[in-house]
């Protein structure tokens, strides 16, 4: 035990001090962490023999406590209103940047589903590295932000439904299960999405507590069985976090944000860090080249998706400011990337350097534009 209190302390003042520096460098720790655990892995300037299995339950809990703070921020009202009005938008912003993914892995002679995954990081932004950026630049109240955030909720809803998909592709099986476990996988998420949007408050008033433990337990072991619950129907566990999340809404929702929001970041850190220990470090060389023209094709389309979906009545620069601030990569891109990495070693150095690239230069586009 010793050892592995001492490992998790130096990996967590690790993180912190990174944290420092990427604060004061005025952009995203994201992608310093996935470099930390580019150097601290197998292959890396200076591996260290951790204890993974530790690290990588840490990094399980992350994904959904990142997930589950994404729902937080929307209600269902939110959703109904995009669902709405939405759909144009997203079938758009799904036809300019999952294309360039899934092209590129064909070409590289991939089987269709490796293909289809690529496809999925190249089209879901960030939503946490954009949020942070918008609020950090002080644009929230900005014209162009409400489009920016509607353009991220329908690709979240998205992710609502590819993912269980996907899921259940990768466990194969003869078309008959496959068709049944799909039905089942779309019907789970139709039905909790369906249960969030109408009766969200239900939730809400079981956990409401003026303690705030209380709520931290309540809510922290609903979300493990939700999650659980997914994967046994072969629906991503992060999605029944981020089902959660949405359905958590009024002065509860306040509450847990700022109950979990440490947590989050806790175990969100040691999510990426564990990634990037994941990857060799020598297998993102030959990567980088085609991961740099996916950085600068998809960065075209994402601005072309926010300038075509914001009012026709702004200033062009404010249109392009709008698409600009979708560029970043994230959460999900490595999510899908750590669910395909078993069908095609090769796709998580490419998505780990696309990710990389785009998490660093989507800040810094944003502050530019």
């Amino acid at each position: 035990m010793f050892r592995l209190f001492i490992e998790l302390g130096l990996v967590i003042i690790g993180l912190a001090i990174l944290a420092r520096i990427a604060t004061r460098g005025g952009f995203s720790a994201i992608p310093v962490y996935l470099l930390a655990g580019l150097a601290f892995g197998k292959g890396g300037l200076a591996p260290i023999d951790f204890s993974q299995e530790f690290i990588r339950i840490g990094a399980e809990i992350g994904v959904l406590l990142l997930l589950f703070m994404l729902g937080l921020e929307y209600t269902g009202a939110e959703l109904k209103e995009n669902l709405r009005g939405g759909t144009l938008m997203a079938v758009i912003d799904f036809g300019l940047n999952f294309p360039p993914g899934f092209v590129t892995g064909l070409m590289l002679g991939w089987k269709p589903l490796p293909a289809v995954l690529l496809g999925g990081v190249t089209y879901v932004s960030s939503s946490g590295i954009i949020a942070r950026v918008l609020g950090e630049l002080r644009r929230l109240g900005n014209p162009e932000t409400s489009v920016v955030l509607s353009i991220l909720v329908m690709e979240d809803l998205t992710m609502a439904v590819y993912l269980p998909l996907v899921g259940v592709l990768l466990v194969g099986g003869g078309p008959v299960r496959m068709a049944v476990s799909i039905a089942i996988a779309v019907a789970v998420v139709a039905a909790v999405l369906l249960v969030a949007i109408r009766h969200g408050g239900l939730l809400s008033r079981i956990a409401a507590h003026e303690s705030d433990e209380i709520i931290l337990l309540t809510l922290f072991g609903t979300l493990l069985l939700v999650a659980g619950g997914a994967e046994l129907v072969h629906v991503s566990a992060a999605i029944g976090a981020f089902l959660v999340g949405i359905a958590v809404s009024g002065p509860v929702a306040e509450q847990a944000h700022r109950i979990f929001a440490p947590l989050r970041d806790l175990f969100a850190a040691t999510f990426f860090f564990f990634f990037g220990l994941e990857i060799n470090p020598h297998s993102l060389v030959p990567a980088l080249p085609l991961a740099v023209v996916l950085a600068v094709a998809t960065a075209f389309t994402k601005t072309l998706t926010g300038y075509w979906a914001a009012p026709r009545d702004l200033p062009r620069d404010t249109r392009i400011r709008a698409g600009a601030a979708l560029i970043a990569r994230g959460e999900f891109s490595i999510v899908i990337a750590g669910l395909g990495v078993a069908v095609e070693p090769a796709l998580g150095p490419l998505s780990a350097a696309y990710v990389l690239l785009t998490a660093i230069a989507g800040p810094i586009v944003a502050r530019l534009t």
